[in-house]
């Protein structure tokens, strides 16, 4: 059962993805009050002015009863050096701008009860149209309409958005501090089992502290090929497995917690109180300790699509859920480190850019799994976009991923809240290498910890790669393109450098084991 529920959770945890958004802001005002709305449009269409000083104002002229998809019976005195809101529908919206256009129009804003897109329009179209165009939601303009009624100034501008955003230095301090302390933690409990005359081994692969060992190659392929299996399945089924997963989550990082938060308590030498009821011992400490742990998994399954503010319970029950399974999984030799990053690798990009080719709607089965089927604004390829127009139940997704929203995100409360995300396999995965570095450097008593060191450096120089690449290419990155080569050929280098290579290739005595004794 343990065995088939930590399949389960790495067969979705592997993606990161990221939001390109073409949001701005639509300002309205009488010359006394003052409110802002959401707006989408196109920037290498209809360019807009970066702020608000330098945006022409102009008045603004309600024809929501057309769709102007004609000129007929519209005057363009009544028009003419004004910004025009009319409907959505029936033409395209590069129709509806020529329209405008010829009217003598300023600027067009379509009102939608539907969903908020990038307008576009065929290559030919772009040159025609010269006044800005966007999409903005109709109930927000029956909303203004109420607060100014019909003497409506407005202004379109765009804030420049910064692609480095501070979100990337929080997303890149998790990762590396997960993976640190997780490998740390493995080392530690290795050092105590080899203090304690503890020898792992046997043949269900299970040492005596818990630990589960993967040692044999056949099953690392069998498990991989389960976990690809699985992420089929939950594209299939996501509506409903991914209750399930939230389920298993919230026990998982619970019980996750709780261990983490047990062993500082230990480190720091915090005592306990036992009493006995009935012959069955309790621990104070560990009564509060759970108490504490379920809360806090409760809390974010009620609220967990609260967006702002339930992704830090999420990040913390996250770090937990990694850590205790760097610790709790452990790889006996570096062969078998390579041949399960190298098929996770595999995994990773195929279902990143070659599932695309497969799917009905061109997106990738692993975004659709992380995301969410119904996240179609975090989907949409390149710079498009698409806001919801009316509020919406929200979509569930698989926790299984480190959200931290943008910072300098400028369109946050108007449009919906941006968020910089990384997924949990883009920190265990690599986090399994580096544990067995740390075990590796006990196993020779090194002191200076050569190759868990190395192995961090070389982690953390991979998710900048991986955030570079992002940034110039505006695309989230399956982050174990990167993470991988740089783990694997660090470590192979420190060991071949040493003269450690054959020691550190065959590892602990676990195979070994498996096939001598009887």
């Amino acid at each position: 059962m343990e065995r088939a529920v930590r399949i389960v959770f790495l067969s979705v945890i592997f993606s990161a993805s990221r939001i390109n958004c073409q949001e701005a802001i639509l300002h309205i005002s009488n010359g006394n009050t003052n409110r802002e709305y959401c707006i989408v449009y196109n920037q290498s269409w209809t360019p807009l002015s970066q702020t608000l000083e330098a945006a022409l104002q102009y008045p603004l002229v309600n024809m929501t009863s057309n769709v102007l998809c004609n000129s007929s019976g519209i005057s363009p005195d009544v028009v003419k050096g004004k910004a025009l809101v009319v409907m959505r529908g029936d033409c395209d919206f590069s129709h509806k701008a020529l329209v405008a256009q010829s009217l003598g129009a300023t600027t067009l804003l379509i009102a939608s009860n539907n969903t908020l897109v990038t307008p576009s329009a065929n290559d030919s179209e772009y040159a025609k149209v010269h006044i800005p165009l966007a999409l903005t939601r109709y109930r927000d303009f029956l909303e203004a309409q109420q607060v100014f009624g019909e003497g409506m100034q407005v202004q379109l501008y765009a804030p420049p958005h910064s692609k480095i955003d501070p979100s990337i230095a929080v997303m890149l301090l998790i990762a590396i501090v997960t993976v640190a302390l997780g490998g740390y933690w493995s080392g530690a409990c290795e050092r105590d089992r080899l203090n304690s005359g503890t020898e792992g081994g046997g043949g269900d692969g299970k040492a005596d502290s818990g630990e589960l060992f993967l040692y044999s190659p056949l099953k690392v392929v069998i498990f991989v090929g389960l976990m690809c299996g699985m992420l089929v399945l939950m594209y299939f089924f996501y509506n409903v497995l991914v209750y399930i997963i939230i389920a298993i989550f919230c026990m998982a990082s619970a019980s996750a917690l709780f261990s983490c938060l047990d062993a500082v308590m230990e480190k720091i030498g915090c005592g306990t109180v036992s009493f006995s009821v009935r012959n069955w011992n309790f621990s104070v400490r560990s009564l509060i300790l759970a108490a504490v742990c379920i809360s806090i998994a409760v809390v974010w399954g009620v609220y967990r699509n609260e967006d702002r503010w339930i992704w830090i319970l999420q990040d913390l029950l996250g770090i937990a859920f990694c850590l205790n399974f760097m610790k709790t999984i452990s790889l006996s030799n570096f062969k078998i480190c390579v041949i399960l990053l190298s098929l996770l690798l595999v995994y990773d990009v195929f279902f990143v850019f070659i599932t695309p080719f497969f799917t009905k709607n061109g997106v990738s089965i692993m975004v659709q799994v992380a995301l969410g089927p119904d996240a179609s604004g975090e989907k949409t390829q390149g710079n498009m976009v698409e806001v919801p127009a009316e509020p919406q139940t929200p979509s569930e997704k698989l926790p299984v991923v480190m959200r931290v929203p943008r910072f300098s995100a400028w369109a946050q409360n108007l449009c919906g809240m941006q968020f910089s995300i990384l997924g949990y396999g883009d920190i265990i995965v690599p986090g399994l290498l580096v544990a067995y570095c740390s075990r590796f450097d006990v196993w020779i008593n090194s002191r200076r910890k050569v190759y868990f060191i190395s192995c961090c450096i070389a982690y953390l120089l991979g998710m900048i790669m991986t955030f570079a690449v992002m940034l110039l290419s505006g695309m989230g990155q399956p982050a174990l393109l990167y993470l991988v080569p740089f783990t694997l050929i660090t470590s192979a280098v420190v060991a071949g450098c040493r003269g450690e290579m054959r020691q550190f290739w065959a590892g602990t005595n676990y195979e070994r084991e498996e096939v001598t004794v009887p």
